[in-house]
């Protein structure tokens, strides 16, 4: 039987599940996107179900993968959103909240080109460009363990970095 014909079955008959399980598991109702991601995924990686499993508990399974991965892509945005990547938006901002989004965006650049390249890299690829661990595992040779290993190192010294920064300030001013 043909790929998409299978998946597009599997889609009918699943997707409602896959949906539900989603919305359950993330928390939110905007559950499209990942679970044209799980179809996708699982059209992807259709020659490796070996069948030893239902198609519901592997689609289940890729759903709960996708979801841990967004969730993981989430936080990292969260960390970072607005101070790393904003572009301001003059026409709700007054001067001095646009002033203050460029000082924290400066700063943050600033507290980056401080860490050890290896940080450096995994800020970038991860937080900047959004891959995902196993793509930024493959870009430099890594395991996907040791880019969530320094992942999380990195953004403790960004943070270190910045809070070290504000005392200083904050003792300048007095």
């Amino acid at each position: 039987m043909d790929k998409n014909v299978l998946m597009e079955q599997w889609f009918l008959r699943y997707g409602d599940d896959i949906y539900k399980f989603l919305i359950y598991y993330t928390g939110t109702r905007d559950v499209e996107d990942l679970v044209q991601d799980v179809f996708l995924k699982a059209l992807r990686s259709l020659d490796a179900f070996e069948g030893r499993s239902q198609p519901k508990t592997w689609l289940l399974t890729i759903a709960r993968n996708t979801a841990i991965d967004h969730k993981r892509k989430q936080r990292l945005r969260n960390w970072l959103p607005d101070k790393w990547l904003a572009n301001v938006e003059t026409e709700e901002k007054t001067p001095e909240e646009i002033l203050h989004v460029h000082e924290e965006q400066q700063a943050l650049y600033h507290a980056i080109r401080n860490v050890k390249p290896a940080f450096r890299e995994v800020l970038i690829l991860r937080g900047v460009k959004g891959l995902s661990s196993k793509e930024t595992a493959e870009i430099l040779g890594w395991s996907e363990n040791k880019v969530n290993v320094t992942l999380h190192r990195a953004m403790k010294a960004v943070r270190e970095i910045l809070e070290r920064e504000k005392k200083e300030m904050i003792g300048d001013a007095i």
